[in-house]
């Protein structure tokens, strides 16, 4: 069999396609697994991406770190479990879902109706499901595909229930005070992952609080958190400050020298 020359540049798209279809012409996911189904087991359960989009190189990235992690033990002898797994409910398919149907409030939901805000949600999932195991599979990562666990599944939901059921059970939860950013639109708490920061200019003012007891005198005082002064109990001096009266128009000002 002559040895066929090697092309003078490295085409990755080329050289990707020629293996896939290899691969899917002679069955090796299969194969590998048949030849390890008696090597010690290794059980593998993915964790999940959200199914709110196509996928990114944040996502790309963890699943080729984890299929050459799993072909690395498969190599080793290891019959593994790869299981894949979406996750395909809560406030980033909402979030999506909202303004694909132009939602400005939670309100509007419930004039749309739940029931069908929640089908325009599974919909979405499901569709990015599938796009996202297409483009999985593009990479080359050998997963179970036709086996994954999908959060909206109720069988899932139950079974996330009873382990914290049993957890609660065993005295392992722990019902504790934190402080936490909240989102006023969504009305829930955020995780840090979930925060978005952009530079802004925001306001500042100056604002005279009256001293009581003493007419036309007041404290002035420079706040960059204007939103905040409703909720106002107390001004602050320090006491390694010196403080000065300054008179104008009338008005009597308590300030820093």
């Amino acid at each position: 069999m002559p040895i066929k020359e090697a092309d003078k540049s490295y085409d990755h798209d080329k050289i990707e396609k020629k293996v896939q279809k290899f691969w899917k012409q002679e069955e090796t996911f299969k194969k590998v697994n048949e030849l390890r189904e008696k090597g010690p087991r290794y059980s593998f359960l993915d964790g999940p991406p959200y199914c709110s989009g196509k996928i990114h190189l944040g996502t790309a990235w963890n699943k080729v770190i984890k299929d050459s992690y799993l072909r690395y033990k498969s190599m080793n002898g290891f019959s593994l479990r790869r299981q894949a797994g979406w996750d395909m409910h809560g406030l980033p398919i909402e979030n999506k879902v909202e303004h694909l149907m132009d939602i400005q409030s939670k309100q509007e939901i419930e004039e749309i109706g739940i029931d069908k805000f929640v089908d325009k949600c599974r919909e979405f999932a499901l569709e990015n499901k599938v796009a996202m195991e297409q483009q999985f599979d593009q990479l080359g990562v050998w997963m179970d595909w036709d086996d994954p666990y999908m959060t909206l599944d109720p069988k899932y939901m139950e079974s996330s229930w009873w382990t914290l059921k049993r957890a609660n059970e065993q005295n392992l939860l722990v019902n504790d005070q934190r402080v936490i950013s909240w989102c006023p639109h969504c009305g829930t708490a955020l995780a840090a992952a979930e925060i978005e920061y952009e530079e802004k200019v925001d306001p500042s003012i100056y604002i005279k609080f009256p001293v009581t007891g003493e007419k036309d005198t007041y404290f002035l005082v420079w706040t960059t958190t204007p939103w905040t002064l409703p909720a106002n109990l107390a001004i602050c001096a320090n006491p390694e400050f010196d403080y000065v009266y300054v008179s104008k128009d009338g008005e009597t000002y308590i300030l820093a020298e």
